[in-house]
């Protein structure tokens, strides 16, 4: 499914939720959704699946209505579950019943994800616990027919392995579809999307290819020691700091790096001690989960 975004705003009150957000996405596009709290994310994810209106105009397939058939073509993975009463078995068949998916093939990806749907079938939804809420509901989501998958932090509650199992899931049952990632974790986005949109106070930051992103957010510290405090002025015009013993660092993006230490390799042979280069944790993709209020700029 394609989708675009012409001139999308979006307004609560005086509150500016989304300022003129133009996008495209192509069908099998697969693109990561990032930004700080309050920027604009959870607004434009409902405004995709139809639940907001808004200015401008957010095209699925060169159209702007929502009808029952296009409905049957998404599927949607919210951050936080629906505190349902009704069993789980009972919100299995219902779900199932409504989109024509065999129960069956909701059960294999549930395994797939570790969790038994058969230990849980007469439990209430709400009462399950994080994971296997998670769990219930991407079961869904893979086992339909969706041409857009939409997912919401889906791993927010998930273990490792169930992340890494998902990942799996994802890699093969949504191959030719479109997928949206909203989504802080750094190994999801280098993994599952090629193109990420940043939202930063409801404006467009960045639209393009991951890696570019990735390498623009991604930090190492670089610490080199000289010997005989020799190479001071290269390594200023490097922008590195110095410390104490005859160490000197900084810190760099991805990219610098590996031309920062190329030259180093180049330019101070001979003269280095050491060279460490430690990785440091990205910048944050996200903040936590946003509130619901409208005036949180969501």
């Amino acid at each position: 499914m394609r989708v675009e975004g012409r001139d999308i705003r979006k307004r609560f009150g005086r509150i500016e939720a989304l300022r003129g957000i133009d996008f495209t996405i192509p069908t099998g596009g697969r693109v990561g959704l990032v930004g700080p709290n309050a920027s604009g994310k959870s607004t434009l994810i409902r405004i995709v699946l139809g639940l907001q209106q808004c200015e401008g105009e957010l095209l699925l397939d060169g159209s702007s209505k929502r009808g029952l058939e296009l409905a049957d073509r998404i599927a949607y993975v919210p951050q936080i579950a629906p505190k349902l009463g009704a069993s789980v078995g009972e919100v299995v068949k219902a779900i199932t019943r409504v989109r024509g998916l065999a129960v069956d093939d909701v059960v294999e990806r549930g395994a797939q994800l570790g969790l038994d749907f058969r230990a849980i079938d007469r439990q209430a939804f709400r009462d399950l616990s994080g994971g296997a809420k998670q769990k219930t509901l991407l079961a869904l989501a893979l086992a339909s027919r969706a041409s857009l998958f939409v997912l919401d932090e889906p791993t927010a509650s998930l273990d490792t392995t169930s992340r890494m199992d998902l990942f799996d899931q994802l890699s093969h049952r949504t191959q030719g579809a479109t997928l949206i990632l909203c989504s802080h974790r750094l190994e999801e986005i280098r993994t599952l999307v090629d193109r990420v949109i940043v939202l930063e106070e409801g404006k467009l930051a960045y639209f393009g290819p991951t890696e570019a992103y990735l390498d623009s957010i991604t930090l190492s510290t670089i610490e080199v020691q000289m010997l005989n405090g020799t190479g001071g002025e290269t390594l200023t015009r490097l922008g590195f700091e110095p410390g104490v013993a005859g160490w000197w660092s900084r810190t760099a993006t991805r990219a610098e790096k590996l031309a920062l230490v190329a030259e180093l390799s180049e330019t101070m042979a001979g003269r280095l001690g050491n060279l460490l280069v430690r990785d440091a944790e990205a910048m944050r993709l996200d903040d936590q989960a946003e509130e619901n209020e409208p005036s949180k700029r969501r």
